[in-house]
This record gives C-alpha cells, sequence and structure tokens, in this order.
C-alpha cells in the first residue's frame, strides 16, 4: 500500500458510510420537498454560504439541466440587490450545515414576509433553519472525513448527494426523458449521443443479407465476409431474422456432421431487435445493453431493412 493509501480510503470508507446514513432520513418532508418543486411556478432558487453555496451551485445546475429551472444565489448577496430576483412564484432552497448559519438565516423573514416557500436544507433538524422551513431535508452526519474533524468534507459530500436525489426525484415525477436531456445539453460527446439517430450512423451498403433457404456453408461466408459477426435473413423484402457468429457455433456444437445439411432459416433468431432509423443513439445503446448484443437491425414500419447499427457506430 502506497504511502497516504491509508488516509485516502479512511476518507472514501467514511464519506460512504455517511452517504447510506442518510437514507433512514427520507421522510415525508422529503417528499414535500419535491411537491413544493412540482408546484412551483416560477424558479428554484438555492442558497448557501461558504462550501455549503459551492455545493449549492452545482445542485442548481443540476436541477437546471435535468427539468426544473433553477439558479443560485449567495446568501450574502441578498442583501445587496439579489433579494429583488426572488419573487411568491419561487421556491427557495436554502443550504446550511448547522442550520444556523447568521448570513442565511437573517432573510429568512423576508422570505416569510413575501410568502415565499422555503426548502431548508441542514445536518440538524432543532436548527433555527429547519423550524422556519416548509420542508426540511435533513443531511446530519456524525464527523467530517478532515482527520481533525474540521474542514467540511464528509458534510459537504452529504449535501451534494442530497441535492442529486432531489433531482433524480423530480426527474422520474416529471417523467423526464434522455430526449429532454439533450434540449439542454446540445454540444460535445453527450449532445451527439442523444441527439443523433441511427439514420445518421447506420451502415446501409453492402449489408450481409442471406435467404431463408441458404445452406449453413454459405451463410459462414456472408457472416465472414460482412465484418459485423452476422446476417439478416430477408425474404423478398422482409426481414425474417438473423443469424450472429454465435448461433454459428452453436448450430456447430448441436448438429456436428449434419451442420452443413442445414439452412439459414433453420438456426436463425426469428425475432431480432430492430429499431426505426429516427431512434435516438442513446436509446439503442440502451438496448444493446439490456439484452446484451452488440448490433441492432434498422428497418422500416414494413419490416423492410434499412441498416444496421453496430456499438462501434455508436461510440461517437
Amino acid at each position: 500500500m502506497s504511502k497516504y493509501a491509508e488516509t485516502a480510503i479512511k476518507c472514501l470508507r467514511d464519506e460512504s458510510e455517511a452517504l447510506l446514513g442518510l437514507i433512514p432520513l427520507i421522510d415525508a418532508d422529503f417528499d414535500r420537498a419535491v411537491e413544493m418543486i412540482l408546484a412551483c411556478k416560477g424558479k428554484l432558487i438555492v442558497t448557501g454560504v461558504g462550501k455549503s453555496g459551492h455545493i449549492g451551485a452545482k445542485i442548481a445546475a443540476t436541477l437546471s439541466s435535468t427539468g426544473t429551472p433553477s439558479f443560485f444565489m449567495n446568501s450574502l448577496d441578498a442583501y445587496h440587490g439579489d433579494l429583488g430576483m426572488i419573487t411568491p412564484d419561487d421556491v427557495v432552497l436554502a443550504i446550511s450545515h448547522s442550520g444556523h448559519t447568521d448570513e442565511l438565516l437573517r432573510f429568512i423573514p423576508i422570505l416569510q414576509e413575501r410568502r415565499v416557500p422555503i426548502i431548508g436544507m441542514s445536518g440538524n433538524p432543532q436548527s433555527l433553519l429547519a423550524k422556519y422551513s416548509d420542508a426540511h431535508l435533513n443531511i446530519h452526519v456524525e464527523r467530517e472525513a478532515c482527520p481533525l474533524n474540521l474542514a467540511p468534507t464528509t458534510s459537504t459530500t452529504a449535501s451534494l448527494a442530497m441535492g442529486d436525489a432531489l433531482a433524480c426525484a423530480l426527474m422520474v415525477a416529471r417523467q423526464f426523458k434522455a430526449s429532454d436531456f439533450a434540449q439542454f445539453h446540445p454540444g460535445g460527446t453527450l449532445g451527439k449521443r442523444l441527439l443523433t439517430k441511427a439514420a445518421d450512423v447506420m451502415l446501409s451498403d453492402s449489408l450481409p443479407v442471406v435467404g431463408p433457404d441458404m445452406p449453413l456453408g454459405e451463410v459462414v461466408i456472408h457472416v465472414s465476409r460482412g465484418r459485423l459477426g452476422l446476417v439478416v435473413v430477408v425474404e423478398g423484402d422482409r426481414i425474417q431474422g438473423i443469424i450472429t457468429d454465435g448461433d454459428v457455433r452453436r448450430a456447430m456444437e448441436r448438429s456436428q456432421a449434419r451442420f452443413f445439411e442445414l439452412c439459414a432459416a433453420q438456426i436463425m433468431s426469428r425475432q431480432p431487435k430492430t429499431v426505426s432509423p429516427d431512434t435516438r443513439i442513446s436509446d439503442i445503446e440502451a438496448i444493446m445493453r439490456t439484452h446484451k448484443i452488440h448490433s441492432v437491425i434498422v428497418a422500416d414500419r414494413d419490416n423492410r431493412l434499412l441498416g444496421i447499427v453496430d456499438s462501434f457506430r455508436c461510440d461517437l
């Protein structure tokens, strides 16, 4: 073990155990917080000071990118004009691990006067922040991962994780989909995966196609030449099935000497995974993972072969 590995491992273990400790703290107030945000006609304003402020900014960014309009406001700036950005249609998520941060608490009465709903997030359910919040998210941790138990480490990790839990719950409640996510992430590799469709990347020329009556000896040659590890069985202009190199190996094991007496229709999979040309690459990747396959067939509404998308073409 390296010189500092033991300290690093202890830190990771302490923080992971602290996150598991948050599970029993999820109660009716968590549901209430989600419902408050869903009912919000304005924006969710996340606020905090110091390390809690840094975490709050990340939480606001995550929420904004997953369907909940949000922005971060430093609590210190509230007294210098930023309070004007808050309206009764908004909801405030206030973060303070102690729940007694003075700069945060000083503008709570102003929010109450304006009847702005408040969600508090702190590690103390008896704190003033918890007392004056309409819903309180408990992020209590026993101690910091810091060797001195001073630097915000475990507590900030807990805050961040609770923010992620809130974002995930809201995504489920809003039935937020990959196509919605793509609207907020149009750039980079992530955007390409979410916006690129099967028609944009599919192989459509010189497809490995065989007829249902083709002898398996010839099928093997087509599988090899196609370099995709498969052939599509087509009769007329309709897809009948698919044969992969795995199907060929299994047929050889089963039939042995009779292998070359068989034809394509006798070993093909009759319900291959097909997608439309408008299917997003992100959805195709999910299909491949779920069914543990490396290729899908692109077909039109009449089950006519248009192309093939393999895992390499998904790797944008």
